[in-house]
């Protein structure tokens, strides 16, 4: 593209941003969907000119002036140009970060369609040799437990002990398209385990060890692996957790397992394990040092690893990602979105069976050392993580909205604790992070450190909306929409819409897409999953809102969605209001629509002990939702309950058990294998046959 037609589109383009922003400002009413307005008119930080002229995205901008001649203005010219001209941005993104392959592509894209795209055809490559391509020297791994003491591991550590692997799985017959399978948690054998397989082309899949046995052969049963690599137990919470009857019961159930790898952390008895096992020291740290590493050139679509949906209602969906999809996306994301520079520091706190596990592992795409914690977070208190972030010089922290919530409500003040001026960026995930919890960062933690709320999934293994270091940051708002991703709000018809909540979409392809589901005849379940609302539009599931300035919303999933009165909303608002009372530790809302008769929407609520739900904290409860929500928000009961149930990634099961108080069979809609706490779906059990007589 010219620089004169690029200049006319940009020019363009803030056109028609103004012209919109206009247009929604004289329209009326202004929100239909009764959520008040988005956000605040005052940004609660701002970009320096500094951080400006220093960020990743403004020298990609720079480098796309000089090497492909597209002068682009901004971030938002840049996300235009990204999502119009998609072949020419991601073979950039492929440019731009000098990706390593045997075999490059002639062209980008060949079939810009959904499901269907076919990237970089022709092209091979390995994307954990692309992570030891960019690998720094020096501390490239740090690590510490609830007890213990801080463990550093250097590219050379890690190079040894991966090639050591490799020789090892190697002997075992492990090779490209086999299945290797990690019962472990946030530890670095899991990190080396899985750029060993990767690199070998075998494909990764792994489960945290506080997933039950039936949860785990749900998984990885379905992918049918040759190798485990497994732990005795795990700690938690200051106790050791022995799980040896857990991988006795993965051994005799996977038919096609013939090997097992087990790294004893809680010393366990490892005699009753069915199977001849190998230890890690057998396996790994005794070999004789100075192996090469191995790295399989494969097709750009060759499976990577395998990630699982949440698993709430019958089988996980075994989720098959490409080596070249997820390196593009991962190079893009932590070098553009998060802005991490080479030699920082990233945390996650994240377990194996999230994935925000393997982002962390791309993060050394960016050139940055990586920490690891294995652990609660609150272990002996909430202070501990806060700790961690300071010892270590953390650049950029990814925590949760519940975490955030949780240190609130203990009153805690991190920058009065610790030294935190080395860190930058701060992301939160899992769950929308409210005002609130914007504004106590910001007072609490740091007035400077850029506060990237983001949102995106298993199913890409990324963020598609999430940060942008040189644009404003508002509280309560995603900044937007990630660069090649093209998302945006659309009504039930398929129509775009701005400043109304609708459908979470993405209306072009990205090569993070998965290449298919596992076992999946005809892309069947693919289809069905997301492209049956909207033919060839990707259909997430949540609810979002765009503003004039790009900024968005999420709104909670859409399949949960509240239905009052003709008023369709998310759960996040009325969850941000209640949980913001102090007697209130967490909260369920639940929309019983069904054909035939009027709604009815309980609200369950956890309470500090010792606080019991009388009628003044329902009236307050009551009060607080008319005035600061709306009056359709006001439930018609409100319950107190021991604790909300949820999955084991950290998601409240809205949509299970909205079915179970319907009426339906808590076995058919209800995966209890994948929960963290099983018992809690008792009291809804029970309260559905009451609701029911």
């Amino acid at each position: 593209m010219s620089k004169k037609v690029s200049r006319v589109l940009a020019f363009f383009y803030s056109l028609v941003r103004k012209l919109v922003g206009t247009l929604n400002y004289l329209k009326l009413p202004p929100d239909l969907f009764g959520l008040g307005h988005m956000t605040n008119a005052t940004p609660i930080w701002t970009p320096s000119a500094e951080t400006i002229e220093t960020a990743n995205i403004t020298k990609f901008i720079r480098w796309l002036d000089t090497e492909r001649n597209v002068e682009l203005a901004d971030y938002h010219a840049l996300w235009q140009w990204s999502v119009t001209e998609i072949e020419a941005f991601w073979q950039a993104i492929w440019d731009y970060f000098e990706v390593t392959a045997s075999v490059t592509a002639t062209t980008a894209l060949t079939a810009r369609q959904m499901p269907g795209a076919d990237w970089f055809p022709g092209a091979r490559l390995n994307y954990a040799e692309n992570v030891f391509a960019k690998m720094i020297d020096g501390d490239t791994m740090i690590y510490t437990a609830e007890e213990g003491p801080t463990v550093t591991l250097t590219k050379a550590d890690i190079t040894q002990q991966v090639a050591a692997l490799q020789a090892t799985m190697r002997n075992l017959g492990v090779g490209m398209g086999d299945r290797v399978v990690a019962y472990l948690p946030n530890i670095p054998e899991a990190i080396i385990g899985c750029l060993a397989a990767v690199g070998l082309g075998a494909i990764w899949s792994s489960a945290s060890p506080d997933f039950g046995a039936r949860s785990v052969l749900d998984r990885f049963g379905q992918i049918e692996p040759k190798l485990l690599l497994a732990v005795d137990g795990y700690m938690y919470n200051g106790r050791n957790f022995d799980r040896t009857d857990v991988v006795t019961q993965i051994q005799q159930e996977l038919p096609t397992l013939e090997h097992t790898i087990v790294i004893p952390l809680v010393a366990a008895d490892l005699s009753v394990l069915p199977k001849a096992n190998q230890t890690w020291q057998s396996a790994v740290l005794d070999q004789a040092p100075g192996g090469a590493l191995y790295f399989e050139q494969v097709p750009f679509d060759h499976p990577l690893w395998v990630l699982y949906s949440s698993g709430t209602t019958g089988l996980p969906k075994p989720i098959v990602h490409g080596h070249g999809g997820n390196l593009l996306e991962h190079l893009k994301s932590t070098a553009f979105h998060n802005d991490l520079k080479e030699g920082e520091r990233f945390f996650w706190y994240t377990s194996t069976g999230w994935m925000m596990w393997n982002y962390l592992i791309g993060s050394l795409l960016a050139g940055c050392s990586i920490a690891l914690f294995n652990g609660s977070p609150g272990y002996p208190n909430l202070e501990r993580l806060w700790h961690f972030v300071a010892e270590n010089d953390v650049n950029y922290f990814g925590l949760s909205p519940a975490f955030v919530g949780a240190c609130a409500k203990a009153g805690l003040v991190p920058k009065a604790l610790v030294d935190l001026s080395k860190l930058r960026g701060i992301g939160s995930t899992g769950a929308p992070l409210p005002e609130t919890g914007f504004a106590w960062i910001y007072e609490n933690v740091s007035a400077d450190v850029a506060l990237e709320s983001l949102s995106g999934g298993t199913d890409l293994c990324t963020a598609f909306v999430g940060g942008a270091r040189t644009l404003p940051i508002y509280a309560g708002e995603i900044q937007g929409a990630s660069l090649g991703a093209n998302v945006q709000a659309f009504d039930p018809s398929g129509a775009p819409i701005q400043d109304e909540v609708g459908e979470l979409v993405i209306t072009e392809p990205m090569p993070s897409m998965p290449i298919y589901f596992w076992n999946d005849k005809d892309n069947a379940r693919y289809q069905a999953s997301y492209f049956e609302m909207y033919p060839n539009i990707w259909r997430h599931g949540d609810w979002i809102k765009f503003n004039e300035h790009g900024g968005c919303v999420i709104y909670g999933r859409s399949d949960s969605t509240i239905n009052r009165k003709g008023v369709r909303m998310g759960t996040s608002e009325i969850y941000q209001c209640v949980d913001g009372i102090d007697a209130v530790l967490d909260s369920l809302v639940i929309d019983l629509e069904a054909l035939g008769r009027e709604s009815y929407m309980p609200l369950f609520v956890v309470l500090r002990e010792g606080v019991q739900l009388n009628e003044a904290l329902r009236q307050t409860i009551n009060r607080k939702l008319r005035q600061e929500v709306s009056p359709r928000h006001v439930p018609d009961d409100i319950y107190q309950v021991a604790e909300i149930p949820y999955t084991l990634s950290g998601k409240k099961l809205e949509v299970p058990v909205r079915r179970i108080l319907l009426g339906q069979d808590v076995n058919k809609v209800a995966n209890l294998g994948a929960m963290r706490n099983p018992q809690a779906v008792d009291f809804f059990v029970e309260l559905a046959q009451t609701l029911q007589a």
